[in-house]
């Protein structure tokens, strides 16, 4: 039998989010062509989480894909984690996800047994969100990357788009933050069982229960949050509705340990390049500390909707999503106001 691979040694990335910078990003796609077609209902303008095409009055086509390194050791998990990841940018475009194709990146050295579970996993999250998957590209890689390209269905008047947040909306957060701190302390072999499983269960926990519930509600906007952290998906949402979100530190679902993680110095690479490229838009309160700041700038993967809606319908979601038995913890994490010097504010409250 082969010696068991432990997974996070083969990837090269440090920390659990090996994205580029939407800032990077955003300076190249300026740089291309643009393209015009007055069925594109979203495209690259506001950086949502995925493209939008109308089909005809009562049907839009969303399309996004995903993936990334391992930041699992085992591959069944691995496979549902990038699963997830990837059909949540549907969930956060308001729709529900139909065809999937695998992106694999594979070392041949490895054998079958490693990618059979890998992809097994993967498809055990398109069976639970009521999807197909349907085929999908692979490559020789000496490191394994894997994820996915999905198509989802939407009605056109009914697409969360990452901006419309108005002054007087509350925000709701339905996953909790620390996948990234909890996934470096697992690399350390310092994690916790308790913090191992949190994170393995928010990471493989689809975002539909939430989509289903928050589709009763008037939404003002919606995105994911994910490996450019609650600070860099919240500042998406500020720039493009020109509006400044307060976050309420108390109130932000954590997972367990993590703080402490961070306060021990086990933080991603990831979480100093958020910074690098965030922080100036955004006023940290004297009260709050580091290993909360880092907290906040934490890439997430496979992370949670983050939605903006009247108070009063806030708080009846917020009763909803756990009525529903939502298998993550969900909360009220700050409001939208008036634009003020910074995009984001982040408080005690």
């Amino acid at each position: 039998m082969m010696e068991k691979v432990r997974l996070t040694q083969l990837s090269k990335s440090a920390g659990c989010a090996a994205k580029l910078s939407p800032q990077i990003l955003s300076e190249v796609m300026g740089k291309l062509p643009g393209f015009q077609d007055e069925n594109l209902l979203v495209g690259v303008e506001t950086s949502d989480d995925a493209a939008v095409y109308q089909i005809s009055e009562e049907l839009a086509l969303i399309q996004t894909l995903d993936f990334f390194p391992p930041m699992v050791d085992d591959p069944y998990t691995f496979g549902q984690i990038a699963a997830a990841n990837a059909m949540s940018d549907i969930y956060a475009m308001g729709g529900e996800p139909k065809i999937a194709l695998n992106i694999v990146a594979y070392p041949n050295c490895l054998g079958t047994e490693t990618l059979e579970a890998m992809l097994s996993g993967g498809a055990s999250k398109v069976k639970e969100a009521g999807a197909v998957l349907a085929g999908g590209h692979s490559i020789n890689d000496e490191e394994p990357k894997y994820g996915m390209a999905v198509t989802g269905f939407v009605h056109p008047e009914k697409v969360w788009k990452n901006y419309g947040a108005k002054p007087g909306n509350l925000m709701i957060l339905t996953k909790p933050l620390g996948t990234g701190l909890v996934n470096t302390a697992v690399k350390a072999d310092m994690a916790s069982k308790r913090a191992i499983e949190e994170a393995r269960n928010s990471m493989t926990t689809l975002n539909k229960v939430a989509k289903e519930v928050f589709s009763d509600f008037p939404v003002h906007c919606c995105t994911d949050v994910t490996g450019f952290s609650l600070a860099g998906h919240g500042l998406e949402i500020a720039r493009a509705s020109n509006v400044t979100l307060e976050v309420w530190a108390k109130e932000l679902p954590v997972l367990w340990e993590a703080l402490d993680y961070a306060a021990m110095g086990l933080v991603p690479e990831g979480t100093y390049r958020n910074k690098n490229f965030q922080k100036q838009e955004v006023r940290i309160g004297t009260e709050i500390s580091e290993a909360m700041e880092d907290l906040i700038f934490d890439p997430q993967t496979s992370g949670g909707l983050l939605v903006c809606m009247e108070e009063q319908y806030a708080r009846e979601a917020l009763k909803t999503l756990k009525d529903r038995g939502l298998a993550t913890p969900a909360a009220i994490v700050g409001q939208v106001k008036e634009k003020g010097e910074y995009f984001l504010e982040v408080c005690s409250q």
